[in-house]
């Protein structure tokens, strides 16, 4: 059985990471003694330790999208940030080759959702269970969120390393990640979204100043 999850579907800045974890039936158990749960009920320090065990354990596989890549889905014409990680979730299951896989369905439509990936799914046999809070009542959904969390965490740590600057969790909600934005939308441009509102309306702003001076 594989789980699938992701982390950062929201924030403005950073990748979207998708991880599938598999076990073999009758792990699940073993997976609740582990601490193993929904990640946005652990600390960081606990999801650490939990993922660098699981990931030692049970066979996983990431994929990450970076910002521009969200950027061309979302603002493309047949397709939005539901489909783009039902493309990703469909590549995890051709890599990892389970037999039966539960999925944290983004989507209002499970029905829909469900069939787009199995038409992407190279082998026809794989059982696909699409549901909400699938993280929540799967331990191996919540294993996969943990390891997708951990290691989105990571990449806004070294993204914060590399430029020298701490702005915050990447979520527009947060006053740094807001501050952040309005001073350096331009400068880091590469790591924001540039598809969501707030980016947007930032464009807006300055090309309304420009035409201002004329």
């Amino acid at each position: 059985m594989c789980g699938i999850d992701e982390a950062g579907r929201g924030p403005i800045i950073g990748p979207l990471v998708l991880c599938g974890v598999v076990i073999h039936e009758g792990e699940e158990q073993a997976l609740l003694e582990l601490g193993v749960k929904d990640s946005k009920l652990l600390s960081p320090k606990q999801r650490e330790r939990i993922a660098e065990i699981l990931k030692k354990k049970y066979s996983y596989h990431l994929v990450e999208v970076p910002p521009a890549e969200i950027d061309a889905a979302v603002q493309g014409a047949n397709t939005n940030l539901n489909w783009l990680e039902a493309d990703k979730a469909a590549e995890v299951i051709n890599t990892l080759k389970p037999e039966h896989v539960v999925l944290d369905c983004p989507s209002p439509n499970i029905k829909a959702f469900t069939n787009y990936i199995l038409e992407r799914v190279t082998n026809k046999k794989t059982v696909l269970h699409c549901a909400h809070h699938a993280d929540r009542d799967f331990p191996v959904v919540g294993a996969a969120s943990i390891i997708a969390k951990v290691t989105r965490d990571a990449r806004i740590a070294e993204l914060k390393k590399k430029i020298g600057v701490d702005f915050g969790s990447g979520y527009i909600a947060d006053p740094t990640t807001a501050a952040f934005l309005q001073k350096y939308w331009n400068k880091y441009s590469e790591i924001f979204r540039h598809s969501w509102a707030p980016y947007e309306k930032i464009i807006q702003q300055k090309k309304q100043t420009g035409l201002g001076r004329y």
